[in-house]
């Protein structure tokens, strides 16, 4: 009987010590403040989790928890496209986090930030885009769907075995482009894309009909004609416009332009929102690479022989697996009763919502709301609604107009 009381004496002083010992594994990743950030009630974490130790591949998350009552709320884990761009640069810094940068370096707040109604994890994913890494230089030319996919679930078990707290909470999968699978189906993606120039006139007839002509969208590999046709209308007819918010405009100071394949398996990042500075990806690159700002999000510990970018042209350019069609992956997902939610910008021509729609049509699903206009003032405030009606389940707005 004795002895029966010392282990269980034991087995409780040995899950104390585990449960004693978590607070200071999270108190290392906590954020005290940003360089130039504002005042704000919601806690802030930040770090690295190992998901292979093998190869020394770390993921660089971070979290902004709720702005208030934030252990009843879910828990929404962000994903950027590309397949190699980053979570911070887009998804917290321009779009949907808390915060936003000015031209200066300073920080101001986002208004409709997503972590109004659940904890966010920004997650830079796979390692080598932004300040997640790999010890093995090799990982960086081999990259794909299928290891990507392993190393995010290890640092989800690994995390929440950091963050016991949020082991029961309702939790979503959320991102875009790539990440979000807006990019859906080769074939379907491919000539809604083409559809989508021709429709907003950012492209000729000539060229219109030159690329359906030449351009296999079934195939995984694409013939000079084809590449020959889209260069073409990306070089000589598109002008001078932001790919992923057509009637805004753009960075003066920005001559970049995407590799993008009819199969838009190099698609960079889809939805954008208007109302932000077309340069704060600019603005993005020089706050990151900051030594105080790196310091302050516990970032860049072993200090990576490169700079931080928005996105990791080598990833990009060495994707070695994909799925054609991940529409399977959908009717799965559904028959297991889960909840999914795909929405397109109407003025996005990367990921655009005639691809879209081309894509889910193939899913033969019933309707069970028809289609009815909303409103709301202000395309942030649209995307919060968007995702706060999800969480809820709730309908959108009715078309009487929100003010």
């Amino acid at each position: 009987m004795a002895l029966q009381r010392a282990l269980f004496f034991c087995l409780i002083f040995s899950s104390l010590t585990d449960i004693f010992a978590l607070p200071k594994e999270q108190e290392l990743d906590r954020i005290l403040a940003l360089p130039e950030q504002p005042p704000v009630k919601f806690s802030q974490f930040s770090g690295y989790v190992t998901v292979d130790e093998e190869h020394g591949r770390a993921l660089f998350y971070w979290l902004t928890e709720a702005t208030d009552n934030a252990d009843a709320k879910p828990l929404v884990l962000w994903l950027n496209g590309g397949p190699g761009c980053s979570s911070v640069a887009y998804g917290a810094s321009e779009e949907i986090g808390p915060f936003r940068i000015h031209k200066n370096g300073s920080l101001y707040l986002n208004k409709y930030s997503w972590n109004r109604v659940a904890n966010i994890i920004f997650l830079e994913s796979p390692a080598g885009v932004g300040y997640s890494y790999t010890n093995t230089s090799s990982d960086l030319k081999d990259s794909g769907d299928k290891r990507t996919a392993k190393d995010a679930l290890n640092f989800l078990i690994r995390w929440m075995s950091r963050f016991p707290q949020y082991k029961y909470r309702d939790f979503y999968i959320s991102g875009e482009s790539y990440a979000g699978n807006a990019v859906t189906d080769n074939y379907y993606d491919g000539i809604g894309t083409v559809t989508y120039w021709w429709s907003h006139a950012m492209i000729s007839d000539k060229t219109y009909k030159s690329i359906l002509k030449n351009c296999n969208f079934r195939s995984e590999k694409t013939s000079d004609k084809c590449d020959e046709a889209v260069d073409y209308a990306m070089n000589h007819e598109f002008g001078d416009i932001d790919q992923y918010s057509i009637y805004t405009p753009t960075c003066a100071s920005s001559k970049k332009r995407p590799n993008i394949s009819p199969s838009l398996k190099n698609s960079l990042i889809g939805l954008r929102f208007s109302g932000y500075d077309p340069c704060t990806e600019t603005y993005a690159e020089n706050y990151y690479n900051s030594p105080h700002v790196q310091k302050a999000l516990h970032a860049n510990i072993t200090g990576i022989p490169y700079k931080w970018t928005a996105c990791s042209d080598v990833l990009i350019r060495n994707w070695k697996d994909s799925d054609n069609s991940i529409l399977p992956i959908y009717k799965k997902l559904i028959a297991g009763g889960l909840r999914i939610w795909v929405f397109s910008g109407d003025t996005d021509s990367v990921v655009p919502v005639t691809a879209t729609r081309f894509s889910l049509s193939h899913l033969n699903l019933k309707i069970k709301k028809s289609w009815y206009p909303w409103y709301s003032a202000g395309q942030p405030r649209r995307g919060f609604i968007l995702f706060q009606t999800f969480l809820s389940g709730r309908n959108l707005p009715n078309s009487s107009r929100d003010k």
